[in-house]
This record gives structure tokens, C-alpha cells and sequence, in this order.
């Protein structure tokens, strides 16, 4: 029998061992969610934070036009600087080379009649039909028209402008502005167009102007190649002096410069056309209409009278870029050749964040890089080449720019959201919620389910009858 009962006792201890491990583990594991869920929390709160000092950091919307701009371009030079070190060289001697061939900083050494007024000088020249180029799409942009044939309208325009007033016999002092009010007029005249085909016959802006380009580029070096071919050169015969877009010669000290007439033009261009776009009724029907035809067509705008406008003035500008560019920039028209700065300003206006403002910087900068791009491969030990692709790293990361900007506005309200919630379960959890009372004429027991102890106790009770009952 004692062994029996030390057996049984021993069991006994054993399963209150194995209920006590047991408790310990289910502790165990509550505090191991415990901290799991404390952990999450403080993820959650410091990526609230994070994101909160994210959206706060980049400013208003307002703001996030110069600052989402300028962090693209910050980490772009950041991949730059690692690409450069991965070819050995420093990243340091190529920003370098680049700033003082554009102009920036001064150089070592210059040659003779040349300083860094001259360099500027020829980054204010490779500038001009950029901005034109940017403001001509900016324009096209803002009445959600892509004016892709930019580059056709250049090489229209600035053929006009040459044949017109560079192969004629008309002082400086008229030649000059009337090349600048050729290429002008014959630009909008080849944007009116797209925006009349896109308006009658509902053809795509983008199809009609790679067609048009096609048409204008051959067309042009058809009429070089027949009429105006230089036998030497095998490119169009070189304008007049008097009609190129740069003034005499100005001395500055030991140094003569020849400035260009289009640069200041570019630069109260820009102006005009955020005035425009901003401050006018004209402005604000293209930008309806690029945000909402069917809505702007709803408010009595008429949609076609805006898209051919607006396309006629992003074609101006083009013009403007052509004659800019083929009547200062370069000694004379080579048949057959799309001008790559056509396509280049597409993209300079996207960096500048489509406003006319932005490009006049994002022209800056990609001419600052273009300019500069000779002598920093001589100074750096680099080809020049790099900085083509310092260049498409700039804009690659700047396109980058629209994805930031939708991901700071779904975070703002995913932020709101939450503070909207969250201060609903505040105030709810402070609001008592009333007892409920049960239908008494649907329950007839619920009376006596009702009724107090007290009330029980001093309900009457039947007396007992003695006696054997009936």
C-alpha cells in the first residue's frame, strides 16, 4: 500500500511540474508577442515620423516644384560621383572641369583673346534655343498636348529665317529682328498645324508631328540640296553676317565678344509665358483644358479655338529655337540632320518640372554640361563623352520626380486618414454606451428575470395548510 501511494503522490507531482512548464511557456510566449507587438509599434511610429519629417521636409506643394527637383539632382550627382570612382578617376576634377569650361569658374590658363566672360559668353549662346525649346513644350504640356515635333519646327523655321533675311542684302539693324519675327510666325504656322489636325480630325499630336518632322526634314534638304547647297562645305550656304543673331564685336578689356541677340529675348520669354499661363483667362482655359476637356467644354471653353492656340505658341517658340540655334549657334544648315536639341529641350522641360521658370535653371544646367564637356575631358583625364551620360543620369533621376511627388501626396492623406481615425476611437471610447432594456411584451419571463432579490424576498408567500391534501 505505501508503495502504491508513493506512486501516486510522485504522479501527482510530476503533472503539477509538467502544468507549471507548461504555464511558463504560455508566459513565455505572451511576452514574446508582447515584444513583437511593442516592436511593431515602434516601427510603425518611428515610419510615422519618418514620413511625416519627409513630407515636411519637401515643403507645400508649392515648394515641392524646387525642392523634388533639386533632391533628384542631388542624388544623381551622389550616382555620378560613384560611377566616376569606379573609373578611377575623382569625381571632384570632372565637376570641376565642367564648371570652368562652362564659364562657372575661372581656368588655370586661357588663350590668346580668350577669359571666362568668353566661355560665358558661349554658354549663353548654346542656352538660347534650349529655353525656347523647353518653353515651346512647356506650353504644349500645360494644354496636355505633347508637342513632339519641335525638332521639325527648328529646322522649318530656321531655313525660312535663312532664305528670307540671311540671303538678303538687309542692314543688322533690321535683318536681325526680322529673323527672329520669321522664324516666329512659320514655327506657329507648323504648330497651328498639328493642333488643327488634332482638332478636325482628332489625328494624335504625337503621330501628326513625327510625320511632319519626317515631311519638313526632307523637304528642307530637298530645296539645300537643289537651290542653296555650298559645293565646299556639302551644307547650306552660310547667312549673311548682318543676319546672324549676334551683335559686333564688343571689347571687354583685352577681350572681344561677339554676344548673342536671342539670350536676353529667351529670358523675357520665359517670364511672358508664366504671365501668360498664370495671370491670364487665356492661360487658365489651356490649363483646363489640359487637366479636363470634357469639364472645360462643360464651362463654354471651346477646345479646339485653345488647342490650335496653344500649339501655335509652343511652335513659335520652336521657330524661335531654329533661328536661335541655326543663325548663332552654327556656321550653316547641314541637309538630312534632325537638330538633337529639339529632343534634348523635351527633356530640359520636364527637368524644369514643366513651368517656365524651371526651365530657364534646367536649361542652365544641361548647357552648363554640354559647354563644359571638352574641357573637362582634357582637365579630368575623362572622355567627353561622360558627361552625355552625366547628363542622362540627370534627367533619368529627375523623371523620378513625378513618382515622388504621387508618393508624398498618397502618404499626406494615409497621414490624415489615420488622425481622422484615430481620433474617432478617442472620442467613441469616452462615450458610455447606454444599457440595453429588453422588450418586455416579447418576453414574458423577462419580468421575473427583472425582479431585485429584494423584490423576491418580500414578494408574499402562500401559507402552508396542514393536512394531507385532497
Amino acid at each position: 500500500m505505501s508503495k502504491k501511494r508513493q506512486k501516486k503522490s510522485l504522479s501527482h507531482q510530476e503533472l503539477e511540474e509538467i502544468q507549471e512548464q507548461s504555464e511558463q511557456q504560455q508566459r513565455s510566449r505572451r511576452g514574446g508577442r508582447n515584444a513583437l507587438s511593442e516592436l511593431n509599434k515602434a516601427l510603425d511610429s518611428a515610419t510615422r515620423a519618418l514620413t511625416k519629417g519627409l513630407i515636411g521636409g519637401f515643403g507645400s506643394e508649392r515648394w515641392q516644384s524646387l525642392t523634388i527637383p533639386l533632391f533628384t539632382i542631388t542624388l544623381s550627382l551622389i550616382a555620378i560621383s560613384v560611377l566616376v570612382l569606379s573609373l578611377g578617376n575623382n569625381p571632384l576634377d570632372v565637376f570641376t572641369g565642367l564648371l570652368a569650361g562652362a564659364g562657372w569658374i575661372p581656368k588655370p590658363n586661357y588663350g590668346g583673346g580668350q577669359s571666362q566672360l568668353t566661355d560665358l559668353i558661349g554658354l549663353s549662346i548654346s542656352l538660347t534655343p534650349l529655353l525656347f525649346g523647353a518653353l515651346g513644350f512647356v506650353v504644349a504640356m500645360r494644354a496636355g498636348l505633347f508637342n513632339i515635333g519641335i525638332a521639325g519646327q527648328m529646322v522649318l523655321a530656321g531655313f525660312a529665317a535663312t532664305v528670307v533675311v540671311g540671303y538678303s542684302s538687309l542692314p543688322a539693324l533690321i535683318a536681325r529682328p526680322l529673323a527672329l519675327v520669321v522664324g516666329a510666325v512659320v514655327g506657329a504656322a507648323a504648330g497651328a498645324l498639328i493642333g488643327l489636325l488634332k482638332h478636325r480630325f482628332n489625328i494624335h499630336e504625337v503621330v501628326s508631328s513625327i510625320m511632319l518632322n519626317n515631311i519638313f526634314i526632307h523637304a528642307v534638304s530637298y530645296f539645300i540640296k537643289a537651290y542653296y547647297l555650298d559645293p565646299v562645305s556639302r551644307n547650306a550656304v552660310a547667312a549673311s553676317a548682318e543676319a546672324r543673331l549676334l551683335t559686333e564685336p564688343v571689347q571687354f578689356g583685352e577681350v572681344s565678344a561677339r554676344l548673342p541677340v536671342g539670350f536676353l529675348v529667351a529670358i523675357a520669354m520665359a517670364f511672358v509665358l508664366w504671365f501668360f499661363l498664370t495671370k491670364t483667362k487665356q492661360g487658365f482655359e489651356m490649363s483646363a483644358v489640359g487637366k479636363s476637356p470634357k469639364a472645360a467644354e462643360y464651362a463654354g471653353i471651346k477646345i479646339g479655338r485653345t488647342v490650335i492656340f496653344a500649339m501655335a505658341i509652343s511652335g513659335a517658340m520652336g521657330g524661335l529655337a531654329g533661328v536661335t540655334h541655326y543663325l548663332a549657334n552654327v556656321p550653316a544648315m547641314a541637309p538630312d540632320v534632325l537638330p538633337a536639341l529639339g529632343f534634348d529641350s523635351i527633356a530640359v522641360a520636364f527637368l524644369g518640372v514643366v513651368h517656365p521658370l524651371g526651365a530657364i535653371l534646367a536649361a542652365t544646367l544641361i548647357a552648363t554640361l554640354s559647354s563644359g564637356a571638352v574641357y573637362m575631358g582634357s582637365v579630368a583625364g575623362v572622355r567627353h563623352e561622360i558627361a552625355s551620360v552625366i547628363t542622362g543620369l540627370i534627367l533619368l533621376f529627375a523623371a523620378c520626380g513625378g513618382f515622388l511627388r504621387a508618393w508624398l501626396d498618397t502618404k499626406k492623406r494615409t497621414l490624415a486618414d489615420e488622425d481622422v481615425q484615430s481620433a474617432e476611437s478617442d472620442s467613441s471610447s469616452v462615450i458610455s454606451t447606454p444599457p440595453v432594456i429588453p422588450d418586455l411584451t416579447r418576453d414574458p419571463d423577462a419580468e421575473q428575470s427583472l425582479s431585485t432579490p429584494t423584490e423576491k424576498a418580500t414578494a408574499p408567500q402562500p401559507e402552508e395548510k396542514g393536512g394531507d391534501a385532497p
